[in-house]
């Protein structure tokens, strides 16, 4: 029943039911009465819940990793996992070794792929004239093909079968969209604009992580042990280890894919390296393994983290609220920026990882455009975009490891950046060159004051990325301290 009013409420006399109302009118009224008290009482169970969800909101922190494609997201998202989802990472390990050893037979179809146009004559794509320095007239007399390569490809055939099997096991995503109808933007504040780019080539995907290496989620879509399948890749990529080792370690293969400039993924050198514990029958997946194993995904991957101490628990008390982030990583690809936007609102902490070794690499989806060029206009558009204003960003100039073996091999970096200019060479120098670059970029492009966080990161390093990660956390809290005007 409703609120009924006394006698001295002012309200008392506009509550009475006329006197001359009727039993229908009666029935009519008190039911509108109860409908009323029903709306009422919903208003008030909303709001009690809006303010349970907001009460528990301020023990959620939202974290986005941006970056351009390869730039090192998954492999962060990784390391925050191993470190802080320990029994989620134990239970996944297994579901790994599908990825890892589709990994090796991509790698090594793509070679059989050089070598067979290097056979048939085919021009390499990225040939602008038909002029032939002495170098690669050089080169091109040790790349001579053999009987003996005929036989290798010959021998590795059946792994076609292994990564048809492999990709049923773990399930394709959606399909690639044609290049002729693919829209690109360089940042998530643009209007995509329509492109093509024949290079760009479709890339087997899933749509999420969490499908394919959960054990119950494996075995209910294959509809067998996640075992018998894996056995079956297993003993043939053992079967053509060697082979696989002749490939890789041949010296005119290395020269062919040198002369078509192919950029395997930065993971194929660390497995193809070390087939003799990948490709054999014990083989068992190592942190290592996963964390350089490259499994694109067509959706946005969402995993929570869960902290004992919260940034508001009191440490003299032995209550604890806890502390939740939920980690974000988007598409980096120009043709996935624009479905950053939704997840801008109302987020905490943005890593932002930029690649410091492709400063005279091309974006894979635009050959027009410097990777290190397009990592600077997406982080001006991070750090001046209003509606980012008060986020925490955090800075990773990754892939170090992979500048400085770049470095090593003298290739110079004020050929491809003038304003470098007479620096030294060297990895600490080129690092620091980058660090004011983009810490600059910041400073004059926020809309208000605010400090970044910059680490130059090997993030495949896990041993050193989990310091790094722990000092993020740390940091994280700090700001969420102060923000709440806590110290």
């Amino acid at each position: 029943m409703g609120f009924l009013p006394g006698p001295t409420d002012p309200f008392y006399d506009l509550m009475q039911p006329p006197p001359d109302e009727t039993p229908a009118q009666k029935t009519a009224r008190q039911k509108r009465e109860l409908d009323a008290q029903r709306v009422s009482d919903g208003i008030d169970e909303d709001i009690k819940q809006e303010r349970a969800r907001s009460k528990k909101g301020k023990n959620v922190i939202k974290v986005l990793l941006l970056g351009q494609s390869e730039s090192g997201k998954s492999t962060t998202l990784k390391n925050f996992r191993m470190q802080y989802a320990p029994t989620e990472w134990e239970q996944e390990r297994d579901g790994w070794r599908s990825v890892v050893q589709l990994n090796v037979v991509r790698s090594i179809i793509t070679i059989q792929k050089v070598i067979e146009a290097e056979m048939n004559g085919d021009v390499p794509a990225d040939s602008e004239d038909d002029h032939t320095t002495l170098n690669e007239a050089n080169e091109i007399e040790g790349m001579k093909f053999t009987d003996r390569h005929q036989l290798l490809m010959i021998r590795l055939a059946p792994l076609l079968g292994v990564e048809a099997e492999l990709k049923r096991r773990l399930g394709a995503g959606s399909e690639p969209v044609p290049p002729s109808i693919t829209a690109m933007s360089a940042t998530p504040f643009e209007t995509p604009d329509a492109g093509t780019n024949p290079r760009r080539k479709p890339e087997f995907s899933v749509r999420s992580w969490k499908e394919v290496l959960a054990p119950q989620t494996r075995d209910a879509r294959t509809g067998e042990s996640s075992k018998s399948g894996s056995d079956s890749a297993t003993s043939i990529l053992a079967g053509c280890k060697d082979d696989m080792k002749a490939l890789w370690d041949d010296k005119a293969v290395r020269l062919a894919l040198k002369r078509r400039r192919l950029q395997l993924p930065d993971s194929a050198g660390f497995f193809l390296n070390d087939l003799d514990r990948v490709a054999s029958l014990k083989y068992t997946v190592t942190d290592d393994d996963i964390v350089r194993a490259r499994l694109r995904t067509v959706g946005i991957q969402e995993h929570q983290l869960f902290f004992k101490h919260g940034p508001w628990d009191n440490p003299k008390s032995d209550k604890h609220s806890g502390w939740e982030w939920r980690v974000f990583d988007v598409g980096g690809c120009r043709t996935m920026r624009t479905a950053w936007l939704p997840y801008f609102d109302n987020v905490n902490v943005i890593i932002f990882l930029s690649p410091v070794s492709v400063f005279d690499q091309r974006l894979e989806e635009d050959s027009k455009v410097n990777r290190l060029e397009d990592s600077l206009i997406l982080w001006t558009s991070i750090c001046s975009s209003k509606l980012l204003a008060k986020t925490q960003l955090i800075l990773f100039l990754n892939k170090c490891d992979l500048l400085r073996r770049k470095l090593k091999r003298g290739i110079k970096v004020n050929q491809y950046l003038p304003s470098f200019g007479n620096r030294s060479n060297e990895v600490i120098t080129v690092v620091k060159y980058f660090r004011e670059k983009f810490k600059d970029i910041q400073k004059q492009n926020s809309p208000e004051h605010r400090s970044c966080y910059i680490y130059p990161t090997t993030v495949t390093d896990t041993s050193a990325t989990a310091m790094t990660l722990e000092t993020v956390r740390d940091g994280v809290l700090r700001e969420n301290l102060a923000a709440s005007q806590l110290i």
